[in-house]
């Protein structure tokens, strides 16, 4: 893991979460407890929504899985699943990021690579500010992340030669692959190799806003 420090930046401005319809209670990825899905709330988020919903079913397509055997990759239920697929659910981060890795692709390519799109799950949001494709392959997903005071969220990994780069632009947090975090704070960046299970932690009881970068090799690469 590499740790650099720079000027300081202008801070960021506060994203605007989406609903977390799912429900925060439950160990599955969706947040399932057995209780009502979340449900759209706009026409923008709907139109998101659609788009996510058409992602999902053309990549399961692609790759031959079945509604059940995707579900069970993803470590969601098949239920939740079909709600998405049918754009009747409003998937968190944390489900996004676990059908992205049964799918093998990056996080962006299930948002559609909307630029502007949020998602949000255990107090993190995630706002998509640009997707695209270096010559070779390499994906390189840009979002504006903001944690709520206190929040503590650990991701899964993103799969071999996923490399993430952090730069904080307000508050203090502690984040990295497990076992190896740094404490950062405005103005710090930090890099590590996200194939392993990695974290990401609010300190002071304050918010923080920061620029995430991750690049993603295209499959079978290396970078």
């Amino acid at each position: 893991m590499e740790r650099y420090q720079r000027p300081r930046d202008t801070r960021a401005g506060r994203l605007r979460p989406v609903s977390d319809g799912a429900g925060r209670a439950g160990r599955r990825p969706d947040g399932e407890t057995g209780g009502e899905p979340g449900r759209p709330s706009g026409r923008a988020e709907d139109g998101t929504l659609a788009a996510v919903a058409a992602q999902l079913r053309a990549l399961r397509a692609e790759r031959g899985l079945s509604l059940s055997a995707l579900a069970a990759a993803a470590g969601i239920g098949k239920g939740s699943l079909s709600e998405i697929e049918h754009g009747a659910r409003n998937p968190t981060l944390a489900t996004l990021y676990a059908l992205a890795g049964a799918l093998g692709v990056p996080l962006a390519t299930l948002l559609a690579e909307r630029a502007g799109t949020e998602v949000s799950s255990e107090g993190v949001t995630a706002r998509l500010l640009d997707a695209h494709h270096l010559p070779g392959g390499t994906a390189v997903e840009v979002y504006h992340l903001h944690l709520e005071p206190h929040a503590d969220r650990t991701s899964p990994p993103h799969g071999p030669g996923v490399v993430e780069h952090l730069l904080i632009t307000r508050g203090r947090l502690r984040a990295g692959r497990h076992g190896a975090e740094a404490v950062v704070e405005e103005g710090d960046e930090l890099r590590w190799v996200s194939d392993a299970d990695h974290s990401y932690r609010a300190l002071d009881g304050a918010p923080v806003d920061a620029v995430l970068v991750i690049r993603t090799p295209p499959r079978g690469g290396a970078g």
